[in-house]
């Protein structure tokens, strides 16, 4: 069987590769042709140019006119701002709840605990689609118009449960020795949680918050039932604008969206896996 721990290694090599390769390649091809000076056929190298961001910024271009097909700056700019409010009102609110659920289950022993954890698990397990579906019939049968305030309540539903998910995490690698002795030691548990629990905790929550910011940000499924026609959010403009065949513009949003996600996934991994001293 020795012959066989070589092969082993080899194919596993292989796999790995092929692995990263399937995920990584077709970002690597965004971000070359997002460059690409071909206005018509973006699969065909002409030329390196970044017109296509001035473009997006608003800014003019040497590029004719008829191969800009971003229809209107202010209406990017609108939906970037539409899902910047989204995304910064669902965070806080799924900040806040799931890490108040988090520290709930923790500490206390109470009847149904287990449904109850297994309650937040489901709407990360649910298809996008169906719970989309389910939300736009519960604000249909509640006779509310869809708008921002929809898409919060209906982003804030499966948002909380990721940040549960991260929060609980880093509480169950956390010492419950510490508040043992605090409390021995005189102190309150709103002191004890402020000066103990809070600080330890602070990683998990900022990371879970990251989490839920970045997922808010890119949701297209859920948001385009519960959105209407009033609103709309970066990922609607972006699916939007694909209906209408694949521009160069596109290349340099989806640059830029991958920019932004990866800065912010960064910096929560790195909060996320931080030790408290």
């Amino acid at each position: 069987m020795n012959w066989f721990i070589p092969i082993a290694r080899g194919g596993l090599k292989v796999y790995l590769f092929a692995f990263f390769a399937f995920v990584y390649v077709p970002l690597v091809l965004i971000v070359v042709y997002s460059f690409n000076s071909n206005p018509i056929n973006m699969m065909t190298w002409s030329g390196f140019t970044t017109d296509w961001y001035a473009q997006v910024l608003g800014f003019k271009t040497k590029v004719a006119t008829d191969a800009f097909y971003v229809e209107s700056t202010d209406q990017l700019l609108a939906a970037v701002r539409n899902s910047l409010v989204i995304a910064l009102v669902t965070t806080t609110v799924a900040t806040v709840l799931g890490s108040a659920a988090a520290i709930a289950v923790y500490r206390y022993s109470f009847f149904g605990q287990r449904f109850y954890r297994t309650m937040l698990f489901l709407p990360m397990l649910m298809p996008d689609i169906v719970l989309g579906i389910a939300l736009l019939l519960f604000f249909v049968s509640l006779g509310m118009n869809p708008g921002l305030l929809t898409i919060i309540i209906g982003q804030c539903t499966f948002l909380i449960s990721y940040v549960f998910i991260v929060v609980s995490a880093r509480l169950a690698g956390m010492d419950r020795t510490l508040e043992q002795a605090s409390a021995d030691l005189g102190a309150g548990e709103w002191m004890t949680f402020r000066r103990i629990l809070l600080p330890q905790l602070m990683p998990g929550i900022i990371g879970g918050a990251l989490l839920a910011f970045i997922i808010s940000m890119d949701d297209l499924v859920i948001t385009y039932f519960v959105a209407g026609a009033e609103v709309t959010t970066l990922p609607m403009y972006i699916f939007a604008m694909l209906r209408r065949g694949l521009k160069p513009e596109v290349n340099a949003i989806a640059v830029m969206m991958l920019s932004f996600s990866f800065v912010l996934a960064s910096t929560g991994l790195y909060l996320r896996s931080r030790r408290s001293l």
